[in-house]
């Protein structure tokens, strides 16, 4: 541009296409993060629910991570990672250890059976029980393993610029200040 075409443009127009960029950036911020929310919500409803938290859990990375403002922690006290599947593995741990209860029970049952065949002229059970003991100590009874609760934590981290109506506008908005200021002090200094 010439010096004549650059001092034809009002500041006051550079100022406010930086005022209605400003507040539709700040509007598509605020959109991102309700509609992260929303997908937030959906994760923790199907992990609720028992159904399947799979799909959830992928459209909201999807969207946390392309997305400006959509941090999932809600405050310097929120839990960390953010997204805890609670539901889903106290439900895992559940069925672990009623497998590991039914296992047991079952190897308790073939040692009684084991050992009343060994010992079928005793009525009174007293040399059933070291039977039993042992039976039971060979066949190494099951202990509830360990289910790491990492499996079922999550964070993902949000961009600090992307290109969305949030991360253009916001583009429009510095771009059209700093033209601002500029045109401001080539006026002044024209002067």
């Amino acid at each position: 541009m010439s010096k004549n075409k650059l001092t034809a443009i009002k500041p006051v127009y550079f100022f406010s296409i930086f005022l209605i960029s400003s507040v539709v950036c700040v509007w598509a911020l605020r959109a991102n993060n309700q509609q992260m929310i929303k997908l937030r919500d959906a994760v923790y409803v199907a992990d609720k629910n028992n159904t399947d938290v799979s799909q959830p859990l992928k459209e909201l990375q999807a969207y946390v991570t392309t997305h400006m403002n959509t941090n999932l922690s809600s405050g310097p006290n929120a839990p960390y990672p953010p997204i805890q599947l609670k539901y889903t593995y106290d439900r895992l741990v559940k069925a672990n250890g009623q497998a590991v209860t039914e296992a047991n029970n079952k190897i308790y049952s073939e040692a009684q059976k084991y050992c009343e065949q060994q010992n079928s002229a005793d009525f009174s059970g007293r040399n059933r029980i070291p039977c039993i003991e042992q039976y039971v100590k060979t066949r190494q009874s099951e202990q509830p393993a360990k289910i790491s609760d990492s499996l079922y934590k999550f964070s993902f981290l949000s961009p600090r610029w992307s290109p969305d109506l949030a991360g253009w506008s916001l583009v429009v908005a510095i771009l059209s200040f700093t033209l601002f200021v500029t045109s401001l002090v080539y006026k002044k200094l024209k002067k």
